[in-house]
């Protein structure tokens, strides 16, 4: 067996190394959804970008189930791991990718029974209704691998072999691409070009993610018979609360979102409301791409009662985060147009809107980072009830009562401004909680 990475005495340069490829995993991985907006939005329209982003939330949701399944039980895993119990830690990971499998095999058929309900709850009009059903029929069948992919590219870091991850998910990035320009523009087939391309896209993690964890058998992990343990599924439920509530929330705001775009600025808010999301997403996957890259190794130190380490990589974690928060508030200045034309060049109000809006939603990067790390932080110490905590605070509570409320006090500029309030509540709560728990986990 080879050794495991998790033991070796991380400094600045071995965290960088570690947690690259899963920042660059993420960014990758953030471009799925992306690049089907921007091939949608300029190859179908307006209207299509619109009916992708109506049925975001479906997505959202099976993010949401596969996040909190992958991080949750990872860091259960990687405290077996860091414990030396090996035979446990391949059970339990062979146990919950069988769970997955399971939930995924039933949202499919829950999904295309009442898809056309589905729709219309979301807020489908007529006129888009049939772009919906389009899309989210093909995205419903995909399920399976869209589970399997999130959680494999989180076992491929828990193995210790996140650059596995990376290479996968580039390679899916890039196909991703291909397809949607060869689906929609050569074979004219839409929207449904967009799903089919993802799908596939989905599909070369989840798929070599069976292979590889199936034959090869002298890593840290790979399948065993599966042994039944609610136990560890209720655990890794709990534990993983936090994240499941991020990507819910993601869910329930973007519907918010879209009603109150259309209440206050029509058809064309919703279009410039997708933008900025799709930007958000892509401006925040470094800060998810670390938290996640280095939580398998706050599990394995904490299990391995590794003080000193931990608060040696606690320490290079925050630096980095407020770094790079600095870093990404001011790049935001510098993209926010060529993002915003990549997707909207053709309409010019979309455009003036999405611009507009962005630079007041960037105030958000200063704040979000550390929220996301600090939530990543206690779910990697198995503390499911403060990050989930914190989660529900920062995504729900904070995040729907602005959303609510400043657009009735200030106008449009409230729908713009309610994600940077909602993080600045939360950072709030993010420190008092760090500093109240430090000693407990010896983390400074």
């Amino acid at each position: 067996m080879k050794p495991n990475k998790f033991a070796q005495n991380f400094n600045f340069f071995k965290t960088m190394k570690f947690t690259i490829p899963t920042m660059i995993m993420m960014v990758f991985m953030s471009l799925y959804q992306m690049v089907d907006g921007v091939f949608v939005s300029n190859l179908v329209g307006e209207l299509g970008l619109t009916a992708l982003n109506i049925v975001y939330p479906f997505t959202s949701i099976i993010i949401a189930i596969s996040i909190m399944l992958a991080t949750g039980s990872s860091a259960i895993i990687a405290l077996n791991m860091g414990q030396k119990k090996n035979r446990l830690a391949k059970e339990n990971f062979s146990f919950i990718i069988l769970v997955a499998i399971i939930i995924s095999i039933i949202i499919v058929i829950l999904g295309i029974l009442f898809i056309d309900k589905m729709i219309y709850f979301l807020g489908a009009t007529p006129l888009i209704f049939q772009m919906c059903y389009d899309y989210l029929f093909i995205m419903i069948l995909a399920t399976p691998l869209a589970m399997l992919q999130m959680l494999f590219q989180t076992f491929f870091v828990t193995a210790g072999k996140p650059k596995h991850g990376l290479f996968l998910t580039v390679l899916g990035g890039i196909l991703n691409i291909i397809l949607d320009y060869f689906f929609i523009s050569k074979l004219n087939l839409g929207i449904k070009g967009a799903a089919y391309a993802t799908s596939i896209g989905y599909g070369i993690v989840a798929l070599y993610g069976l292979y590889y964890f199936t034959f090869h058998r002298n890593g840290q992990l790979y399948f065993v018979r599966p042994m039944i343990r609610f136990d560890v599924l209720k655990n890794s439920c709990s534990n993983g609360m936090s994240e499941m509530i991020n990507n819910l929330a993601v869910a329930i705001t973007t519907y918010l979102f879209n009603i109150i775009g259309i209440i206050y600025l029509k058809e064309e808010g919703v279009a410039a409301i997708s933008i900025i999301l799709y930007a958000q997403f892509i401006m925040t996957s470094i800060f998810m791409g670390y938290s996640g890259g280095i939580a398998p190794v706050f599990s394995y130190k904490y299990g391995a009662k590794d003080h000193k380490q931990i608060q040696k990589i606690f320490k290079i974690s925050i630096i980095f985060t407020v770094v790079v928060s600095i870093i990404t508030f001011l790049l935001a200045f510098v993209v926010a147009k060529p993002i915003a034309m990549i997707f909207a060049s053709h309409s010019p109000y979309v455009l003036s809107l999405a611009i507009e809006g962005f630079y007041i939603f960037s105030i958000s990067f200063l704040f979000t980072g550390i929220n996301i790390f600090t939530s990543a932080l206690f779910t990697a110490f198995s503390n499911g009830k403060i990050s989930g905590f914190l989660s529900l605070l920062r995504t729900f509570v904070f995040l729907v009562i602005s959303l609510i409320t400043l657009p009735l006090i200030i106008g449009k500029n409230g729908i713009w401004l309610a994600v940077p309030v909602a993080e600045g509540l939360a950072v709030i709560f993010s420190i008092i909680t760090l500093f109240k728990n430090r000693y407990f986990y010896h983390f400074f």
